[in-house]
């Protein structure tokens, strides 16, 4: 069969469900006024189909082997094109919160898988090539997803960008059951089920990502639902290492990290997405409630990332197996470390195109990242334990977005906070520069026809608008300068790498 055949196939389905992670939140305000339900109601809609694909991801490679994996692919392609169409038809919030978890439930799968049968069906000297074409749906996905719901809710209406996923969910249906062939060790095997280990990973997994999704809403610990969930799935998960080390047919084989290659590969994946997830929600914030952007100014800054990471994806897969993976690895976390860090040098002066380039020297960067870290990590797997691999890798992935978003929206808030106390303390009498502004502030609305009296308050009023704005400037630098310095402290985990011989698998642990 032709491996690009292959390629196509899977991912088809893969780049729309990774549009539809990020689609649903352009449409969210036309869905909460459609449905009239509370933005905290409406925001359950996203949080609960990320809970679903975090629970599904892990276990894909063991539900491959259980159901054999071309019926599974095809079965999560139909239950996520399915539970497209019934969210497009949603008649309530309550209604499409649940078709959302039974969408993510079918799309969680697809990324693991794709990327398996990618390795599987390239040659060990062509996963870098394989791996460009699974990139470019990770990378350009979130760009995507959030200008096509843009244009779909303004010019249909949010009902289309699910239902636009039927089309190509039945084409892929079909795509599927035609060319995609498995292997002997995928086929349908019989096994024990884990009943502890499911259920101990969903519990610790689903309760993690909703404190993630919604910590900073709910004030963190401050909340006893995040306090409670916090301690439901610190149990779960530690339960779970316990009862998978020691069972002989466990629903996730923790095994592989005894690979020192694939476990460090984790780690930097970790903090890669971090950082790639943490840029790209906290610019679009600046852009739009600091710099007046809007909503279409601020995509036109994130889109070229989008691009240079598919240029990235084109030369890096060809660079993997002709260079020690390691030099370029390097190179693309230093480059998105760069561009982070130049993130935390903006003002609120910046213009457009100073605020552009660090969005695409980051996709770029990403794009040396993506390949051989894939390369380095997996392609010492041996094929038969694929699948698993490419679960847990897909989870960490997840994870760390999942992590950075949540840990990007706390530390601004905090900082936010921080800053604008230290500026308000300088708002004294004894201020000399605070006094001056003062009084030109005064004059300039005396000139207007205000008494003394509401000349101060307007000044007083003007100035602290300022200083809110100041305040919030400085706190997106802190954030993205803290992001910058935990990816390049990723660097030394370069050396653990062991370079993989393309000639053959290597058996893991």
């Amino acid at each position: 069969m032709n491996r690009w055949l292959v390629a196509v196939t899977v991912m088809l389905p893969t780049l729309i469900e990774i549009i539809d992670m990020s689609v649903v939140n352009v449409a969210l305000d036309h869905i909460r006024g459609s449905l009239s339900a509370g933005i905290d109601e409406a925001t359950w809609a996203i949080t609960m189909y990320l809970v679903s694909n975090a629970i599904i991801i892990p276990i894909t490679g063991w539900l491959s082997r259980y159901f054999g994996r071309k019926v599974y692919l095809t079965f999560s392609i139909a239950l996520f094109t399915v539970s497209s169409l019934l969210c497009g038809m949603a008649w309530n919030i309550q209604s499409l919160i649940v078709f959302r978890i039974f969408q993510g439930l079918g799309g969680g799968a697809l990324q693991p898988i794709s990327q398996s049968i990618l390795l599987e069906t390239f040659p060990p000297r062509l996963h870098g090539v394989a791996m460009a074409v699974f990139g470019i749906g990770i990378m350009f996905g979130p760009i995507a997803g959030p200008v096509l719901g843009g244009v779909i809710t303004d010019y249909w209406s949010w009902h289309w960008i699910f239902f636009i996923n039927i089309p190509v969910g039945i084409i892929s249906i079909f795509m599927t059951m035609l060319v995609i062939k498995d292997p002997p060790y995928m086929k349908k095997t019989r096994m024990k089920l884990d009943y502890p280990g499911l259920l101990l990973v969903a519990l610790g997994l689903g309760c993690l990502q909703i404190i993630l999704d919604r910590g900073q809403r709910e004030d963190w610990f401050e909340s006893s639902m995040i306090s409670w969930l916090t301690i439901i799935s610190v149990v779960s998960l530690a339960l779970f290492l316990i009862v998978e080390l020691r069972t002989k047919e466990p629903v996730i084989d923790l095994r592989v990290f005894r690979n020192i290659s694939f476990a460090t590969g984790n780690v930097i994946m970790f903090f890669a997405f971090f950082n790639l997830f943490g840029s790209i929600v906290l610019l679009p914030i600046y852009l739009q409630t600091l710099m007046g952007y809007t909503a279409t100014l601020a995509g036109l800054v994130l889109g070229p990332g989008g691009f240079s990471s598919i240029i990235a994806l084109s030369i890096a897969g060809r660079l993997v197996t002709r260079i020690n993976p390691k030099w370029i690895l390097a190179f693309g976390i230093s480059t998105a470390a760069l561009s982070t860090y130049m993130m935390s040098q903006f003002n609120l002066s910046a213009d457009f195109i100073t605020v552009m380039w660090p969005r695409i020297i980051l996709g770029f960067g990403m794009g040396f990242i993506f390949i051989p870290l894939t390369n380095l990590s997996l392609s010492i797997i041996k094929k038969e334990g694929m699948g698993n691999a490419t679960a847990l890798f897909n989870l960490i992935r997840n994870l760390g977005g999942s992590f950075g978003i949540a840990f990007v929206s706390t530390v601004l808030a905090r900082r936010a906070q921080f800053h604008q106390s230290n500026l308000v303390s300088h708002l004294t009498p004894f201020d000399m520069p605070y006094q001056i502004a003062v009084e030109k502030l005064k004059a300039f609305f005396h000139t207007l026809g205000f008494t003394d009296t509401m000349a101060k308050m307007a000044a007083d009023g003007s100035i602290y608008r300022n200083l809110i704005k100041q305040a919030s400037m400085i706190a997106f630098n802190d954030t993205f300068w803290l992001m910058s310095i935990m990816l390049v402290a990723t660097l030394p985990l370069l050396l653990i790498f062991k370079r993989p011989r393309h000639g053959e698998h290597m058996e893991t642990m």
